[in-house]
């Protein structure tokens, strides 16, 4: 590896095509090793080809859906659905994942993740993380440090250190859509998620495993099983090259696409070797919902607050997600609590803390083995609910759920009795995304905003919810209609407020009219962007 005279980083060997060209990051020659790189480019040449096909297989279903088709249940693996299988057992420090907590790869978080009393801590490349070069790297070196018990920070308020007791770690790999486009193989840039898979599970595989842990994985936004049969291909083709016992890679799938929801069988089937159970992406969910349905006649979705778990198409979901994974010996882990404590004002801290109390009762009352939430500070609300069912148990396996019944229909029941669209969930919805998005343009991806923990998925239901709104002429229960010219007057007012709490320089500076810019791009195009993260990550280094 050798870096030029303009600061760039270039690593070529012999009968080899792959190119780093980021710029550089401290301690990335730790990371960025040859053993790590080779493993990339041998998943790129390996798996690539696949990726593309199921880009452009999910470019074919949604066709089909905006013409009114649809999804159900595949007749092609009723046999899949019909027949009694499980999955691998899982590993000891997975057998209990009562409470887990999730944030990004981000040095002070995941110190204080780790230490959290938390059962898991699952470190993010995704969501929760703008993708900066800088970001990215430094996340990899933070996960080595943090298996070899070095994860240390001082400040000067403050010094981080790991404690005695850690939460497993598992780590989320960007999505299959994404590319890294600092790395390339034959010119062109690898596929985000095998970035940062390989070069983790390069570096902290036998780490993890000398721990008696393993590599363990969240896996984000799959929308079909043959997905996952694609990342179940990359963990056999990694243990391979590595010298890893088979099944050594455990990952847990994040169903999060209304699509998924009717394959989950199906997924657990095909990584059932390396299978560690599903979690109800309950945010990702919602903006999958929008943007799958978003053509749909007749179809809108009223203001995000609105979109709660007890909806009749989010109930069906997670308790077939429950059903499924316990009549196949894996893990159901509820959803996300965003709620951020506020310690400045106490009034709303408890109102707050109630209703995620509540969620997590219905939850583990559902038969969730977990459940996972953003803040340290609700670690003790979420295990106390959990202690309570649980009790000594690791997990609720037994609970097999026979009075859920696997209906298509139920699944795309997107009627949300009493919901409505107001003016007021429009500006939310506006000045939630552009905060968001300035957030994510200046590398933080994880923002409190509100006191709830947004992320890239929380910014989706917000800007999807008013490229909808605009374009099917909702009226509001004001009495006024939303037009692509009353959500540009919002903007402006939204913008106007911030200018004033700001000042203009702050409001520069924070790269807030790049974040209007692109709120603008996303929220109202004639043609709806798949993900923000795609034109946002042009916009970053």
């Amino acid at each position: 590896m050798r870096i030029d005279g303009g600061g760039t980083f270039h690593y070529r060997r012999p009968m080899s095509a792959i190119e780093v060209t980021g710029y550089p990051v401290d301690r990335a020659d730790e990371v960025l090793t040859a053993d790590a790189l080779d493993l990339v480019e041998r998943l790129h040449r390996a798996f690539e080809p696949e990726r593309l096909a199921l880009l452009e297989a999910r470019a074919k279903r949604q066709g089909a859906i905006d013409g009114g088709e649809l999804p159900g249940f595949l007749p092609e693996t009723v046999d899949i659905r019909s027949s009694e299988w499980q999955v691998s057992p899982f590993p000891a420090d997975l057998a209990d994942r009562r409470v887990e907590i999730t944030g990004p790869v981000e040095r002070k978080m995941m110190i204080n993740a780790l230490n959290s009393g938390a059962k898991v801590f699952m470190a993010d490349f995704e969501d929760a993380l703008s993708p900066t070069w800088q970001n990215v790297i430094e996340g990899q070196v933070n996960l080595v440090d943090a298996w070899d018990r070095t994860l240390a920070l001082d400040t000067a308020e403050k010094s981080y250190r790991l404690g005695e007791e850690l939460a497993t770690l598992l780590v989320r790999p960007r999505g299959w859509h994404l590319t890294e486009r600092h790395v390339e193989v034959d010119g062109l840039p690898v596929s985000a998620s095998l970035f940062d898979y390989g070069i983790y599970v390069a570096n902290c595989a036998w780490r993890a495993v000398e721990r008696g842990s393993g590599p363990y994985f969240y896996l984000p936004k799959l929308e079909s099983h043959l997905e996952a049969r694609l990342w179940n291909d990359v963990f056999l083709a990694a243990q391979d090259a590595l010298g890893l016992p088979a099944g050594t890679v455990k990952a847990t799938v994040l169903i999060e696409t209304v699509l998924a929801a009717f394959e989950m069988d199906e997924i657990l089937w095909e990584l059932r070797e390396h299978s560690a159970g599903l979690n109800a992406g309950r945010w990702d969910f919602i903006f999958s919902v929008i943007k799958k349905f978003r053509n749909l006649d007749g179809f809108v979705l009223p203001d995000r607050a609105q979109v709660t778990m007890t909806v009749p198409f989010m109930r069906a979901y997670t308790e077939l997600l429950v059903k499924t994974c316990h009549r196949r010996g894996a893990h159901a882990i509820g959803g996300m609590a965003a709620f951020v404590p506020n310690r400045r004002d106490p009034e709303v801290t408890e109102q707050a803390i109630a209703k995620v109390r509540d969620d997590k009762r219905r939850e583990a009352g559902d038969g969730c083995d977990g459940t996972w939430v953003a803040h340290p500070d609700l670690v003790p609300v979420a295990r106390e609910v959990f202690d309570a069912v649980l009790g000594d148990r690791p997990n609720q396996l037994e609970r097999q759920r026979p009075d859920v019944v696997a209906d298509p229909a139920a699944l795309v029941n997107f009627d949300v009795p009493g919901g409505t669209v107001t003016a007021e969930g429009l500006r939310t919805n506006v000045d939630v995304a552009i905060r968001y998005l300035a957030s994510w343009l200046r590398g933080t991806g994880a923002a409190a905003i509100f006191n709830l923990m947004e992320d890239a998925a929380t910014a989706e239901i917000s800007r999807s919810q008013v490229w909808q709104w605009a374009r099917s002429g909702v009226v509001t229960q004001q009495g006024a209609p939303i037009t692509a010219e009353r959500v540009m007057d919002v903007i402006s007012e939204v913008t106007e407020v911030l200018r004033l709490e700001l000042g203009d320089d702050g409001y520069e500076r924070g790269r807030f009219p790049e974040a209007e810019e692109l709120f603008t791009q996303v929220a109202l195009a004639d043609e709806f962007p798949e993900f923000l993260t795609l034109p946002a990550y042009d916009m970053i280094d």
